[in-house]
């Protein structure tokens, strides 16, 4: 159920991530199912990721900008392939620091893009604080973007549902996979997107592998009747905030 919006208003998606390639191994099926739909999909890359995450361009020699160029090149391709538009705001990893300047360019993108539900990282994450960094800002921003009297343009939002996508080591991050999102139809677009990550490559098969292990639980949750395939892929989400609904389903 959707308030505060007209019935033929686009669905909006808003996710909120740390670098250039997050978007695509923790939620590009998200994404892609949500393009699929006619949803629009914005993405907010905080980072290119340009210190932490793109070895194979350091050990080739490139320079820090030419490294940025090639990440924002890669990421921009994803999106593309997902159905997505990606907003890069430029602010530096390892580390990433949590800044109001930050936020307020949050609260901006918020109120602009007019959430309908929310994806960004867990809040812990003893490997990497960039992500629990990016996801801190994206709750704050996400409170300060309904207060009327936040200094920001832009209308006033809503209160969009939350969902933390599965960290790289979710066992260290307190993740619980209480939300198993179905993603076989949309599997070939993920990978094609993941494909376009040349600078982490080592990651390709992992969250393929990954993408199946969900599969598989997500079928033994979903009851006899739901007639899924036989290869089926999932993704895993939490939930910071309580579930509104009419039913229990």
């Amino acid at each position: 159920m959707t308030y505060g919006k007209a019935p033929t208003t686009p669905r909006s998606t808003l996710v909120i991530t740390a670098h250039a390639g997050d978007f695509v191994w923790r939620a590009g099926g998200a994404i892609a199912l949500a393009a699929s739909r006619g949803e629009k999909v914005t993405i907010a890359c905080l980072t290119y990721g340009e210190r932490g995450e793109s070895a194979k361009a350091w050990r080739e020699g490139k320079s820090l900008e030419e490294i940025k160029e090639i990440r924002r090149a890669e990421a921009e391709a994803a999106a593309s392939t997902l159905g997505a538009r990606v907003r890069f705001l430029d602010a530096g990893d390892y580390p990433l620091l949590v800044t109001q300047e930050l936020t307020d360019q949050l609260v901006r993108i918020y109120r602009d893009t007019q959430p309908d539900v929310v994806l960004t990282h867990p809040l812990d994450d003893p490997y990497n604080g960039d992500h629990p960094a990016a996801a801190r800002m994206a709750l704050d921003a996400r409170v300060l973007a309904q207060a009327i009297g936040y200094p920001s343009e832009g209308e006033i939002i809503g209160a969009p549902p939350v969902f933390f996508f599965e960290p790289h080591q979710p066992e260290m991050c307190g993740f619980q996979p209480e939300v198993l999102l179905d993603i076989t139809p949309v599997w070939e677009t993920k990978r094609k997107a993941m494909e376009c990550l040349a600078a982490q490559q080592h990651l390709w098969d992992y969250y393929t592998d990954l993408g199946k292990r969900r599969g598989v639980q997500l079928k033994r949750n979903a009851g006899p009747n739901l007639g899924l395939p036989h290869a089926t892929y999932g993704e895993a989400y939490m939930r910071p905030y309580p579930q509104v609904t009419e039913e229990l389903a």
